[in-house]
């Protein structure tokens, strides 16, 4: 969690779930009320936003350290291996 490379993708993480919420939220509005409700849309996906950016702190214990994921990191096949 102390690393550069995790701050950067837990806020990679966080700008896709603010976008994503964003648009999720909206969509909902038209489909729902034929209208977009701007601030309620952008507070919404703030808030989706910073719970993804929490949860990738809370999880950087669990998996690999120098990562938000909740998984270890993927073992990359040792290409002198014979399959």
């Amino acid at each position: 969690m102390r690393t550069k490379a995790f701050w950067i993708d837990a806020g990679e993480r966080a700008v896709r779930t603010f976008a994503q919420a964003l648009v999720a939220v909206l969509v909902a509005g038209f489909v729902f009320t034929d209208a977009a409700a701007w601030g309620e849309a952008l507070l919404a996906s703030a808030v989706a936003a910073l719970i993804s950016l929490l949860t990738s702190v809370a999880a950087s214990g669990v998996g690999d350290q120098d990562s938000p994921s909740l998984l270890p990191a993927a073992q990359q096949p040792d290409p002198n291996d014979d399959y």
